[in-house]
C-alpha cells in the first residue's frame, strides 16, 4: 500500500479544524457564564488537550489511508456545565452553533489562502523561490472542503451533533429528554447517513459543493474540478 503524500497536507488541516471547533464551544460557554472549559485547560489550541486517540487520529487516519468514500471522526467534547449558563433556554444553542461558525470562518480563511498562495513552478522554473510554498494552495483547498464539511455535518439535527441543540430549542421538555436518551442510537443513525449514498448526497455532499463554491467564489477562485 503506497502512502499518498497528500495525507501530509490533509491531516494537519483536519486536526486544526477539529481543535478550533472545540475551542469555539468552550469560548462560547465562557461568554455565556460557564468557566468549566477554561478551568480544565481546554481553551487552548494545543491538539493534545482535545484529541481523542481513536476518534481524532486512528479512525480518520485509517479512512484516509484506505481512501474511504467519507471521513468521520470526533474530538473529546469540551466540558460544559449547562446549569451555569446565564440563559438556559438560548445559551445552549449559542454554544452549539459556535463550533460550526468557527469552521465557517476557517473555511473563508483557507479560501483566502487558495487565492493568494504562489502557483506551482512552471517548466524551467524548478528553482523558483515560490515553488517551496506552492503546496499552500492545496492545503487551502483541503481546508475549505474539510471546514465546510465539518460545519454542515455538525448542523445535522441528530444527537450528539450540534444541530440537535438547535432542534431541542423548539421542542417540549419530554421530547428533549427522549432525544438525550438515544445519543448512542444517534451515532448509528449518523453513520447510516454517511454510508448511504442517496441520503448522504442530499444531506451532505450537495450542500457541501454549494458551500465550497461560495467560499472560493468570494475570493474569485473557481471550484473547477476540485469537487
Amino acid at each position: 500500500m503506497r502512502l499518498d503524500p497528500i495525507l501530509f497536507l490533509v491531516f494537519p488541516v483536519i486536526i486544526l479544524s477539529i481543535v478550533v471547533h472545540e475551542c469555539a464551544h468552550g469560548l462560547a460557554a465562557l461568554w455565556c457564564g460557564d468557566t468549566t472549559a477554561r478551568d480544565r485547560g481546554r481553551l487552548t489550541l494545543n491538539p493534545l488537550r482535545h484529541l481523542d486517540p481513536v476518534g481524532s487520529v486512528l479512525l480518520p487516519g485509517l479512512l484516509m489511508l484506505f481512501r474511504a468514500p467519507f471521513l468521520f471522526g470526533w474530538a473529546k467534547p469540551v466540558p460544559v456545565d449547562w446549569a451555569r449558563l446565564r440563559d438556559p433556554r438560548n445559551d445552549p444553542v449559542k454554544v452549539a452553533l459556535a463550533g460550526p461558525a468557527a469552521n465557517a470562518l476557517l473555511a473563508l480563511g483557507f479560501a483566502a489562502l487558495v487565492r493568494f498562495a504562489p502557483p506551482a513552478p512552471g517548466p524551467g522554473e524548478a528553482g523558483a523561490w515560490w515553488g517551496f510554498f506552492a503546496p499552500l494552495g492545496e492545503m487551502g483547498v483541503v481546508g475549505v472542503i474539510s471546514n465546510c464539511a465539518l460545519a454542515l455535518f455538525n448542523l445535522i439535527p441528530i444527537p450528539p451533533l450540534d444541530g440537535s441543540w438547535v432542534l431541542m430549542r423548539f421542542l417540549p421538555m419530554r421530547h428533549i429528554l427522549a432525544l438525550q436518551q438515544f445519543r448512542l442510537l444517534g451515532i448509528v443513525l449518523v453513520m447510516v447517513v454517511l454510508a448511504v449514498p442517496a441520503v448522504s448526497h442530499v444531506v451532505i455532499y450537495a450542500p457541501l459543493r454549494v458551500a465550497v463554491r461560495a467560499c472560493l467564489g468570494l475570493f474569485g477562485v473557481t471550484a473547477g474540478g476540485l469537487l
